[in-house]
């Protein structure tokens, strides 16, 4: 990155308030900040909080407490303001609905009717793999489009999607390719239910708040194609791409909310020093070479997103034993 870049750099993090952040959470969030921080750019916060019935109340700002405790700290967020907000996504729909209309009217969005268990039936995809949308589903949504429209059934909206390739390069992972038609298919953009998807509200606030590199998880890393065709699809610059290696636990599994893994709410309260929580993760990263207890600030200026291993960190009988040593 030239400094001309670096003097201009918007990376963000947006976590979703489902529940409290985790040791993976932070690992994403400390590199984030730290690739922002070490390049003099500014660093967003904005908080996901599109899907309402999953969304925790006291965790939009206990999240943001959180990352504060860690020593980070961002230049605009739903805490502080700033000139492209607001900066929690559901306070954003009138911008998601300007974005729809405006595909639309281009003819690109039609309407779905097949539940998910319907997708599964007619859709055809390697064991594991999600099945992709496209014509044989758009078949069979217009065969049912009556019958369910007759039932009071509301469709989701989705993209219809052009044979095409999807090529980038990721900071991290390396070059990237995936076809349109047979990796990625016809992209949801509204669920039947009336919210907004995932993959379109990201793209339009990503490009609206002029973030320049998104940073976050490789579990994301698949879902790229995607939103690179929707910023195609809505004439918008896309970012670059960051995908940082998962945090595993001893089992090698990822860290997630839903299964309880440690987080930093918990770590705090049993009297956890933000110090050894950051060098854990710094060391699991590969930034230092021993577990040490470390200030955030102390990682700015050797920082380079080269230096990151490139493997995922594990949270093994050992490293848990070193963090919760003398408490």
């Amino acid at each position: 990155m030239s400094p001309s870049e670096a003097r201009s750099y918007r990376g963000r993090y947006a976590p979703s308030p489902s529940g409290w952040l985790h040791l993976g959470n932070a690992r994403t969030a400390l590199v984030a900040w730290l690739r922002a921080r070490s390049l003099g750019g500014e660093w967003v916060l904005r908080v996901d909080d599109l899907d309402g019935p999953r969304t925790l109340p006291e965790a939009v700002d206990g999240n943001l407490h959180e990352l504060a405790w860690l020593g980070l700290d961002w230049d605009e967020g739903p805490d502080i303001g700033g000139p492209l907000g607001p900066y929690r996504q559901s306070a954003r729909g009138a911008l998601y609905t300007s974005a729809l209309e405006a595909l639309q009217r281009e003819g690109r969005i039609f309407p779905c009717y097949l539940s998910r268990r319907e997708l599964q039936q007619v859709a055809s995809a390697p064991h594991g793999r999600t099945p992709v949308y496209g014509p044989a589903e758009r078949r069979a949504s217009d065969r049912a489009a009556e019958r369910k429209r007759a039932q009071g059934a509301t469709p989701s909206l989705r993209l219809r999607v052009e044979p095409g390739w999807v090529v980038f390069e990721d900071a991290i992972a390396g070059l990237q390719r995936a076809s349109a038609g047979d990796d990625v298919g016809d992209i949801v953009v509204q669920r039947a239910d009336g919210l907004w998807a995932y993959q379109f509200a990201t793209v339009v606030d990503d490009a609206a708040m002029a973030v320049t590199e998104v940073v976050r998880g490789d579990d994301l890393l698949p879902a790229t194609a995607a939103q690179l065709l929707l910023y195609r699809a809505l004439g918008l610059a896309a970012p670059a791409f960051a995908h940082v290696p998962l945090m595993l636990d001893e089992h090698g599994e990822r860290l997630a909310k839903r299964r309880g893994s440690l987080t930093l709410r918990a770590l705090r309260e049993t009297g956890v020093r933000p110090e050894r929580v950051v060098g854990l993760l710094a060391h699991g990263l590969g930034l230092t070479g021993a577990l040490e207890e470390i200030t955030a600030d102390e990682l700015v200026a050797p920082f380079a997103l080269e230096r990151l291993a490139h493997t995922p960190a594990r949270l093994g009988t050992d490293e848990r034993a070193w963090l919760l040593r003398d408490i």
